[in-house]
């Protein structure tokens, strides 16, 4: 289960060049060496198969730590925006049940008072970061538990009028789970594995992830503020773990194997399609044990939702795109969607190269402070895109 070694495809079947992957490993090693984070877990698929399904160091700075494998397990942090939260908005906008035009405060009667600027708040402003919210708030030095995370957004005021401005917010994300949960009448993460990570195989997906996972999964921040131990197996956002671990901003905890899935299944215009064959030798990226494709959201929904929205901004719905100071590097297309997370991951995945590159660490281990992982995402995606071989990859304009 810790194996380090290469899984997939040969590299050239997809118009990719060995010579540059092994460059980019080169870059990892050398990331790990400088003290960017203590491993790496890595996907990059083309055209639907594996070329990279790779562990590299260990999964803390001690040497006789874990090495990272396929199946390590990391702490997502914002990354359940999109693998979560954003996702389950296209369910329920599929089913007919959820409007990006919908008030807020449609389903969610405790989110503001009649008449004020809160009260016009969006669905399709939630997730664009345009609601007029703060970035976040430290709630979790007050409080604990869904209740008071309630009424405490309830009573927050917003700090511009809703859609003159993008301002990214964990609180928009927050409370669009609570709308999932209102309309579903489920709890958060119940609906997203029936509708969504079970759908896909992706087995290892999850919230606070059991205490028998724990020796596979990687280490966060050494907390001398909050909770005063090493964050290990605990999510590491403060407001999620007040919030019992599970929230619509972060707490996701998965795998390279399982964001692979995922990030198949959007690139393919929200399907995936099954395999019967569950060892996956050839690197082919399907649902293992299924003879049929896998829908998870319509066409229309997948392509509406990974476009950049308009030119005021980089966001689409819950996704962003390239930008000039992009983590997605100098590379990938303007097609490209993707997101980051604070503990340093990152997925990334680009309809005009039909690549996707899954980069997770743990870059908060020991501290927050650190900053090295910056520089060698960027790398990371620019040696992933540069591999490409068929004459398909330009330095992109902005």
């Amino acid at each position: 289960q810790q194996d380090a070694d290469v899984l997939g495809t040969r590299p050239e079947t997809v118009g990719m060049s060995e010579d540059g992957l092994e460059a980019l490993d080169q870059r990892i090693m050398q990331g790990i060496a400088d003290g960017a984070t203590p491993g790496v877990a890595l996907a990059v698929a083309r055209k639907g198969y594996l070329v990279r399904l790779k562990g590299y160091g260990t999964l803390d700075w001690d040497e006789s730590s874990a090495k990272v494998g396929v199946n390590s397990i990391y702490d997502l942090a914002s990354l359940t925006k999109v693998v979560g939260t954003t996702t389950a908005a296209m369910v329920l906008i599929d089913e007919g049940r959820l409007s990006l035009n919908d008030l807020v405060l449609k389903h969610l009667p405790w989110w503001a008072e009649q008449g004020s600027s809160k009260a016009k708040v969006t669905i399709g402003q939630l997730l664009l970061h345009r609601a007029g919210l703060p970035p976040f708030r430290r709630f979790y030095h007050e409080m604990e538990g869904e209740a008071a995370y309630k009424d405490a957004i309830s009573a927050l005021e917003l700090d511009y009028e809703p859609g003159s401005a993008t301002v990214y917010s964990d609180i928009g994300l927050m409370a669009l789970a609570f709308v999932v949960e209102e309309l579903s009448g489920r709890p958060f993460e119940d609906f997203l594995r029936q509708n969504i990570w079970d759908k896909l195989g992706m087995n290892d997906t999850g919230f606070n992830p059991s205490e028998d996972l724990r020796g596979r999964i990687a280490p966060t921040e050494i907390d001398t503020v909050f909770r005063h131990v090493h964050v290990h197996g605990e999510v590491h956002d403060e407001n999620a773990y007040a919030l019992g671990g599970v929230a619509g901003h972060a707490g996701l905890f998965s795998t390279i194997s399982d964001l692979s899935l995922f990030g198949q299944m959007l690139l393919n215009g929200g399907l995936l399609h099954g395999c019967l064959s569950v060892d996956g030798t050839d690197g082919e990226i399907c649902v293992p044990g299924m003879d049929e494709s896998v829908r998870i959201v319509s066409e229309r929904s997948a392509d509406l939702f990974t476009r950049r929205f308009d030119d005021s901004a980089s966001r689409a719905l819950g996704w962003d795109t390239p930008s000039g100071r992009s983590s997605a590097g100098n590379y990938f297309t303007s097609e490209a969607f993707g997101h980051t997370g604070y503990t340093g991951t990152s997925i990334w995945l680009d309809p005009g190269l039909d690549l996707f590159v899954v980069l997770l660490t743990n870059r908060v281990n020991p501290t927050r402070d650190n900053q090295k992982h910056v520089a060698l995402r960027r790398s990371v995606h620019d040696l992933a895109a540069l591999a490409i071989q068929d004459g398909t990859v330009v330095k992109r304009s902005n």
